[in-house]
């Protein structure tokens, strides 16, 4: 088990948006966290990164409290919105900079930039751009990118296939399932695309207004149970 959250809740404006009696994640499961808008996914990623505190509960990091150590940031990584980003580098000034932060150096951050020359499709490097000026699908590419650069245990996206093209959509698909196969990585996934998800995902978690509703083992059935429920 890498994550154990008990009692979890968060309140905004007597509004309760997060409110988790128990969840359990296992090292290597690939995990989908769907939901209409306001469910409280991001506000849940953004507590198992210790961005935002909860009222009450706790997360555990195998087996730490995320709110009381520093552990958990050496095998974390983590992409949620362009937020994340230092916007005024060019891209390859943004992955030497995080490369450096993994002992990584250039020559290194070169040779692991190679693996997503189809995933860029000729948009990303050498465009003599800054991050600000690409268009968050670029964007998203960058930031995937540099989450992934430290080969984290655990990695966190937030609607990573957002504002993606067709193409680069079934390209991140395809990435996601070789790095879970070949890096044993547990990896959270939110998502309004049903279909990516349960592709992707060993695991579905359905949240309504911030409770867990569903947990579900992805198998063939899946993606018509979750239709069904969105459409009820």
């Amino acid at each position: 088990m890498i994550l154990e959250i008990t009692d979890l809740k968060k309140i905004y404006a007597d509004r309760t948006v997060v409110d988790i009696e128990r969840l359990t994640i296992n090292a290597g499961e690939t995990i989908g966290v769907v939901g209409n808008n306001g469910a409280g996914k991001t506000t849940l990623f953004r507590m198992l990164l210790d961005l935002i505190r909860p009222d009450y509960g706790e997360i555990r990091s195998k087996g730490q409290s995320v709110a009381g150590s520093d552990a958990w940031k050496a095998y974390t990584a983590s992409f949620l919105d362009e937020g994340f980003l230092i916007d005024y580098l060019t891209p390859e000034e943004y992955f030497v900079f995080i490369g450096s932060l993994h002992q990584l150096s250039v020559k290194d951050v070169e040779e692991y930039l190679h693996q997503y020359e189809e995933f860029f499709n000729g948009e990303i490097i050498n465009r003599g751009k800054y991050i600000r000026d690409f268009s968050k699908g670029n964007q998203n590419k960058v930031g995937i990118a540099a989450a992934l650069m430290q080969k984290p245990e655990l990695l966190v996206l937030d609607e990573p296939f957002a504002n993606l093209d067709p193409t680069t959509q079934i390209r991140l698909k395809a990435h996601l399932k070789l790095i879970a196969a070949s890096q044993n990585i547990t990896t959270l996934i939110s998502s309004h695309d049903l279909n990516h998800v349960t592709d992707v995902c060993t695991r579905i978690i359905l949240f309504e207004k911030g409770k867990v509703i569903k947990d579900l083992q992805t198998n063939e059935n899946t993606l018509n149970e979750l239709e069904a429920y969105f459409s009820g």
